[in-house]
């Protein structure tokens, strides 16, 4: 089998990579018809793995043609939510633009499409977390652009898995993990949100359940986030505390953040996720968020 990863070089693309290297992630061997897969690395800037701008219609379908891949792994997206707001020509094209030309390179060729999505496609109001089914009505530019990415994606591949995930951390690039133990080590603590409530989530566990995924033909729509539900300062003292550094981080309302931090985007207050398809289909082995983050600490080198 034959895999092509974009934005191998992020969180989820390298630990989808370590994965596939190794033969297992951290929660169990993988399928084993990927355990001898070959695996495409691709980022916009190349840096160790091959250039490929998923935003040119034609780069995309030539390089599609050329390697022929089975399954292709879209990880490559504007997550930076603020930015999404004041660049949205760069958000409408990595989030919308890029899935749909990988959708239509991937039916010409015949192959899979599993594209990641996000928990803000919902407005996030309510008080259960949101199923499958749920309509989705984004109130930010990340949300609107990375669902109209989904929209393509049905439209134009008919073998597509769109999973959305929430709250991502892994041992590479930014994160909200790593950003937390900076502050707590280098400013004495933070102040961080009590009322946006929503599921961390270990890349490692999102990389297995798209591996999965991939060598199935459930297609569909899947949420796939770490079981259990928290705020995000109630993420952020668990960070703390295992990171030494206990009591440090404050709470504030998101009115009083807004207030401080103008240029930031609305949030959902309410964007909790319910993994129902993966319960259906390939099974829900997603851990609780306070495991999986306890696991993080145990393995991460603190770069």
């Amino acid at each position: 089998m034959k895999l092509l990863i974009t934005g191998a070089n992020g969180q989820l693309g390298t630990e989808l990579r370590r994965c596939l290297k190794r033969g297992r992630s951290e929660l169990g061997p993988l399928p084993e018809k990927l355990l001898h897969a070959m695996v495409i690395g691709t980022d916009v800037a190349g840096q160790g793995v091959e250039a490929l701008d998923i935003t040119d219609r034609h780069e995309v379908a030539v390089f599609l043609r050329r390697h022929q891949p089975d399954v292709v792994i879209n990880c490559g997206a504007f997550t930076n939510v603020d930015g999404c707001e004041t660049q949205r020509e760069a958000a409408f094209k990595l989030n919308a633009l890029g899935p749909r030309n990988l959708a239509l390179a991937c039916a010409e060729i015949g192959a899979k499409l599993v594209h990641v999505s996000t928990d803000y496609v919902f407005r996030g109001e309510g008080d259960r977390p949101f199923c499958e089914y749920d309509a989705p009505d984004p109130q930010s530019m990340y949300g609107r652009t990375k669902l109209l990415g989904e929209q393509y994606v049905r439209e134009f591949c008919p073998k597509y898995f769109i999973v959305r995930t929430a709250w991502l951390y892994g041992y590479a690039g930014k994160n909200f993990v790593k950003t937390m133990v900076r502050l707590a080590k280098e400013k004495g603590g933070a102040t961080v949100v009590d009322d946006q409530l929503g599921n961390p989530t270990n890349a490692a566990d999102l990389a297995h359940h798209l591996l999965k995924l991939c060598v199935t033909k459930e297609y569909g729509v899947y949420h796939c986030t770490g079981e259990g539900v928290c705020s995000w300062y109630e993420f952020a003292a668990e960070i703390a505390r295992l990171a030494g550094k206990e009591g440090v981080m404050a709470p504030c309302t998101s009115e009083a953040y807004a207030a401080a931090h103008p240029e930031s985007a609305k949030r959902p207050a309410y964007s909790a996720l319910e993994n129902a398809m993966l319960a259906a289909t390939v099974g829900n082995e997603m851990r609780g968020w306070k495991e999986a983050l306890g696991c993080f600490f145990e393995n991460w080198d603190g770069e």
